[in-house]
C-alpha cells in the first residue's frame, strides 16, 4: 500500500468494539486518534494496547474519518460535540455513525453532522469485535456520501454498501438484531419457564426431534447471552422505537427489554435464571454425546 494511501481515521469512544476496530485498522497502516480526556485507567491501556494515539479535539476534527462507536443513548450528544468541532473547519471529516440507534435517531445525527457541512455516513456493525488474525465484523454503510468510506476496506474492515439513504444501514442493523436477539429472548424466557414446571428435559428433548436448528442455536446463545443482557437493553429500546409506538409489535421489544434487564440484575446477584439456562445448555451437550 502507497504512503499517499496513509489515512487519519478518529474512533470515539476507545470501549470493547471501538479499541477492536482500531486495533484493525493501525495493523493495516492507519493513524487512528481518539479522545482520552477523562477516561480511566483501563481505557487509556486498552487504547494503548490497540495502538490508538490520544489526541486534542482540534486533531480529531482534522482526521479523514470519524467514526463513533459508542452505547446508543450517548450517540446524539457525541454527534453534537463532533459538529461543534467540525463547524470551525475548512477540511471537513466524514463522520460515520456506527451506533445501533433506530432510523429516527440517525436521521437526527445526519441533521447535526450536516449543520457542520460535513458529509455523514449511516452505519451498522453485525458481529464480534475483531480478533487479531481474525475477520472483521460486516460494516454495513448507506448514503450519498457511503462510497467516501470504501477506503476502509483497504485497512481491514469488512465494509458492505448497503444502496440506500442514510437510515438504510441502521434499519438493517435492527432489523437483524431484532431477530437474532428476539429469538435469544423468547427462548431464555420459555426455558426458564419450562425448567421451572419440571419440563425442561421434555422441551430439549421435543426441540430436539422437531427444530434441531433452533435447539443447536440455543445451546450457544444462552449460555453467551447472560453476561451481554445488560448491553441488549437500551437495543431493544432502540428497536421499539425502530417500529414506532403504533406498531403493534413495538411491545415485544420493551417486554425483551425488560427481560434482559432483569436476567442482567439476575446474573450480577443470586444467579437464579442464569444458572437454569447455563444448566439447559449443559443439558443440550450431555443428550448429544
Amino acid at each position: 500500500m502507497s504512503t499517499s494511501m496513509s489515512k487519519t481515521i478518529a474512533i470515539l469512544a476507545p470501549g470493547a468494539m471501538g479499541s477492536a476496530v482500531a486495533r484493525r485498522l493501525s495493523e493495516n497502516g492507519a493513524r487512528v486518534l481518539t479522545s482520552l480526556k477523562g477516561r480511566s485507567e483501563a481505557t487509556l491501556k486498552r487504547a494503548a494496547d490497540a495502538g490508538m494515539v490520544g489526541a486534542e479535539d482540534e486533531a480529531i476534527a482534522d482526521a479523514d474519518i470519524i467514526l463513533s462507536i459508542v452505547p446508543p443513548g450517548e450517540a446524539v450528544a457525541l454527534a453534537e460535540r463532533l459538529a461543534a468541532l467540525i463547524a470551525r473547519h475548512n477540511k471537513k471529516p466524514v463522520v460515520v455513525d456506527c451506533n445501533a440507534v433506530n432510523v429516527d435517531t440517525v436521521k437526527r445525527i445526519e441533521e447535526i453532522i450536516g449543520s457542520a457541512q460535513a458529509p455523514f455516513v449511516d452505519g451498522g456493525i453485525i458481529g464480534f469485535p475483531p480478533q487479531p488474525g481474525g475477520k472483521s465484523p460486516a460494516f454495513y454503510v448507506s448514503g450519498e456520501h457511503a462510497k467516501d468510506v470504501a477506503v476502509l476496506r483497504d485497512f481491514g474492515l469488512d465494509l458492505r454498501i448497503v444502496e440506500g439513504p442514510v437510515g438504510a444501514a441502521s434499519a438493517l442493523k435492527m432489523s437483524y438484531a431484532g431477530i437474532v436477539k428476539g429469538l435469544a429472548g423468547i427462548g431464555s424466557a420459555m426455558v426458564v419457564a419450562a425448567t421451572k414446571a419440571g419440563a425442561a428435559d421434555a422441551l430439549r428433548d421435543e426441540l430436539a426431534l422437531s427444530q434441531p436448528a433452533i435447539l443447536a442455536r440455543l445451546e450457544v446463545a444462552l449460555p453467551d447471552m447472560i453476561p451481554k443482557a445488560h448491553r441488549w437493553v437500551a437495543e431493544m429500546q432502540e428497536i421499539s422505537g425502530f417500529l414506532g409506538p403504533d406498531h403493534p409489535a413495538s411491545q415485544i421489544y420493551q417486554g425483551f427489554a425488560r427481560w434482559f434487564e432483569h436476567l442482567a440484575g439476575d446474573a450480577k446477584g443470586e444467579a437464579l435464571d442464569a444458572s437454569l439456562l447455563k444448566a439447559f445448555a449443559e443439558s443440550i451437550a450431555r443428550k448429544k454425546a
